[in-house]
């Protein structure tokens, strides 16, 4: 988007109203919070646009390709991704700081924590007081037992008013946080969460729904789903589930029940994407964004989330049948790096 140019002295970067130096190979988002400006952002990867911002003038060398979690729109009217930007001499950028102002910091105790699969589980966490936030969004875990290794994680459920939130794990080879939560018994133990945070979440609209997920990022579907009953939505819907064997599918019974309850035509489709074919199953097979053209309906609004790679293909194919940009809507499960550190 931007061409490389060396340079060896710091870029002057006037934030909204603020000016600051940012020192060669710095990006933005490094270059904010070390000037204590309370920058919006999360993953720190390039993977979830939580520290988008636009760029008024100047260039910016980008450390990854952005155009996969910002749409045409954004980026026509020059939004980047501070956290991938480093600047090419001086510049001027906006950004909606008001966006992370809501976010709070709240303790709270793990009251749950259930398996759910070999490597999912369901932990169940009661805060000291209420958090608002919408479903779809994400919340950043901090067990007091592993200071220094936050972790982000989608709510599974909406807003409870008893204060409680669910969140679905993965276990990551080589994840320290996701460790924990696998393999140690964690009722009562302490935590703090930080959120909301993201932009997933259900907007409104008449238009059919096709909600696609892998793995655990079935959780924020089912807290949309769940709020979407509760406020009476009467969208037809179709829910895709990839995984990879019948062992990797949960949630089934409350997606039964959210199915019989649903007030307009609801489709469920299990996909499994790496079973013999000996294995008795009846439902679909291969890779679940396959599903999506036979199941697509006429002007139908996408939510999907999930790995990166099928967030990916699932956006290319649903933009190739048709579906605007600004109706595909994404939440990407992404890792941190280093590998022996990284959590879902």
């Amino acid at each position: 988007m931007f061409p490389f140019r060396s340079r060896s002295r710091p870029s002057q970067v006037r934030i909204n109203a603020t000016e600051i130096l940012v020192n060669p190979k710095e990006t933005l988002l490094q270059a904010a919070l070390r000037h204590g400006i309370d920058f919006p952002h999360s993953c720190r990867v390039g993977g979830c646009a939580t520290c988008k911002c636009r760029l008024l003038s100047g260039r910016v060398r980008e450390l990854t390709e952005a155009s996969y979690v910002l749409t045409d729109e954004e980026l026509d009217q020059g939004y980047i991704l501070a956290c991938q930007s480093v600047p090419q001499g001086d510049l001027r950028i906006e950004v909606d700081l008001a966006r992370h102002s809501a976010r709070r910091r709240v303790r709270g105790k793990v009251v749950g924590q259930q398996r759910l699969t070999h490597d999912i589980t369901h932990l169940q966490v009661q805060l000291d007081e209420a958090l608002p936030y919408k479903a779809g969004q994400y919340a950043t875990l901090t067990l007091d037992a592993l200071p220094g290794q936050p972790r982000p994680f989608s709510f599974c459920t909406p807003m409870q008013p008893d204060a409680q939130v669910g969140f679905f794990i993965r276990k990551v080879p080589g994840g320290v946080f996701t460790g924990w939560v696998d393999e140690r018994p964690l009722l009562g133990q302490g935590l703090v969460l930080e959120g909301p945070q993201g932009d997933f979440h259900l907007r409104p609209a008449t238009a059919p729904l096709l909600l696609v997920a892998g793995g655990s990022g079935l959780a924020p579907l089912l807290a949309i789903l769940h709020e979407a009953l509760a406020a009476g939505v009467t969208r037809p819907a179709t829910l895709l589930f990839g995984a990879r064997q019948q062992r990797d599918l949960y949630a089934l019974a409350d997606i039964t029940a959210i199915a019989a309850r649903w007030p307009a035509p609801f489709r469920f489709v299990p996909v499994l994407s790496d079973i013999a074919p000996e294995t008795p199953w009846s439902g679909a097979r291969g890779l679940v964004t396959a599903q999506i053209p036979a199941l697509l309906e006429p002007g139908a609004h996408a939510y999907l989330c999930g790995p990166p790679a099928m967030i990916d293909s699932a956006s290319a194919l649903l933009r190739g049948l048709g579906v605007a940009p600004e109706h595909i809507h994404a939440d990407r499960f992404t890792t941190t790096a280093p590998a022996a550190l990284a959590d879902a």
